[in-house]
């Protein structure tokens, strides 16, 4: 069934569904399971509820991926059994769920489909969902790690700060000084595997430099790990480069320049990361990541991401960090803002560990420090009970993101297992 699997999923790859720009994915599932007999919903958030029969069991995903590097144009390629996407993102989060639901459908099996839209840029679709489910339980596929349960995420909330400069005279030189090539990351899962964060780097090399700032750029995306980072900059004395940092003379013309004192010293005392671990289940429990900065014509703009094992932990790094803006004197908002999924296992779960079991002859129960949708969906539908699995995928969010190809087609397997205890 793995062929079949992978192409479906290297059909999506060819449509572009990069968060909010993801309309022609949304039509081509409308009409693949409309071509296949079943019923196809759609609500104002464009997420898609798709049905056939009278099931009791809903299968859910997100149609949007993070679009890092050369994405959307994504190509794939197979090596020592795992597949890649040449200088992008590959979109197996959650394409590969997608494409085993594909699968499914060919089968005209009775289920529902849950796909929602904007997952990546805080849970939007899933947010506003409005649809009559029927199913009595819902398996996420959007875990990353198989012969693993997950029944517990992070909740999250993005943080945005803004700032102005005063324009300053020229000085000596100028410069554009940068970070790249960094290998970034999932602001989740990946924040405690001490990935360096561009804008970190960049600011703790100018931090103890006499300069002010035209443009400073960096980041990618809310929910990644900033691989690059770059500052167009005057100075009075001369700057080298280093083995992370990219020092290029530029010529000043008609640039205007602006005091970058407060802004630096901002992102200096940014205590990106882990803020504190869950002993329980031996993972980060609050972190936050420096994700985004936009500093152009006097005006800044700061992004950070938010992250939190409960609701308690989330109000209390949210707290910290505008606490740190407020000091600086930057005003902030926060947006976005989604509940954690409180652990717990029930007759669903048990099922799922069975059939995990039963096909990697291992399994166990997780929580992830990630945002999944289980936690808002659950606070929408009480009654139902929710699970999450997936196969193997590394580094989601960066260039480097891969999956394995085996864990795919056993977690299928786990799939059908589910599918037909269930009925």
């Amino acid at each position: 069934m793995l062929k079949k699997i992978i192409e479906h999923f290297i059909s999506l790859t060819k449509i572009p569904h990069c968060s909010r720009e993801a309309d022609r994915l949304l039509e081509f599932l409308e009409s693949f399971a409309t071509e296949r007999g079943y019923s196809v919903e759609i609500d104002e958030a464009k997420n898609l509820l798709i049905k056939r029969g009278e099931p009791k069991l809903a299968l859910q995903a997100h149609y949007d991926m993070v679009c890092i590097g050369d994405a959307p144009n994504i190509e794939t390629y197979i090596e020592d059994g795992w597949m890649y996407a040449k200088e992008s993102s590959l979109g197996a989060d959650n394409g590969i769920a997608i494409a085993m639901m594909m699968v499914l459908m060919d089968r005209g099996d009775e289920l529902e489909f849950l796909i929602t839209s904007d997952e990546e840029v805080g849970l939007i679709g899933a947010s506003a969902l409005d649809f009559e489910l029927q199913s009595r339980y819902m398996l996420n596929l959007d875990f990353e790690d198989e012969a693993e349960v997950c029944i517990g995420c992070a909740g999250g909330a993005d943080l945005l700060a803004m700032g102005t400069m005063d324009e300053v005279p020229v000085m000596e030189y100028c410069y554009e000084v940068s970070v790249s090539g960094l290998d970034g990351g999932h602001s989740g899962v990946d924040i405690d595997r001490g990935i360096p964060n561009a804008i970190k780097v960049l600011a703790e090399y100018l931090s103890d430099k006499p300069i002010a700032v035209s443009l400073f750029a960096g980041g990618e995306r809310q929910n990644s790990i900033p691989a690059s980072a770059s500052v167009i900059l005057t100075t009075s004395q001369e700057l080298k480069s280093t083995d992370m940092i990219t020092v290029k003379t530029s010529p000043i013309d008609t640039i205007k320049f602006y005091n970058s004192t407060k802004l630096i010293e901002l992102l200096n005392s940014f205590k990106h990361g882990v803020h504190s671990y869950n002993q329980e289940f031996s993972l980060p429990d609050t972190s936050i990541n420096l994700a985004i900065i936009t500093a152009k014509e006097g005006e800044i703009l700061i992004e950070s991401s938010a992250r939190a094992m409960s609701s308690d932990g989330l109000s209390e790094i949210c707290q910290k960090t505008m606490t740190l803006f407020d000091r600086f004197g930057f005003e902030h908002t926060e947006q976005y803002k989604y509940p954690a999924w409180r652990p717990k296992t029930n007759e669903f779960t048990k099922i799922v560990n069975e059939s995990m079991r039963y096909i990697f002859g291992r399994s166990e129960y997780k929580a992830i420090h990630a945002g999944l949708e289980c936690g808002l969906i659950s606070e929408k539908y009480p009654n139902m009970k929710f699970a999450s699995i997936g196969p193997t995928i590394c580094h989601p969010h960066s260039t480097r993101e891969m999956v394995k190809l085996d864990s795919v087609d056993k977690t299928f397997e786990v799939v059908e297992e589910i599918v037909n205890k269930i009925k």
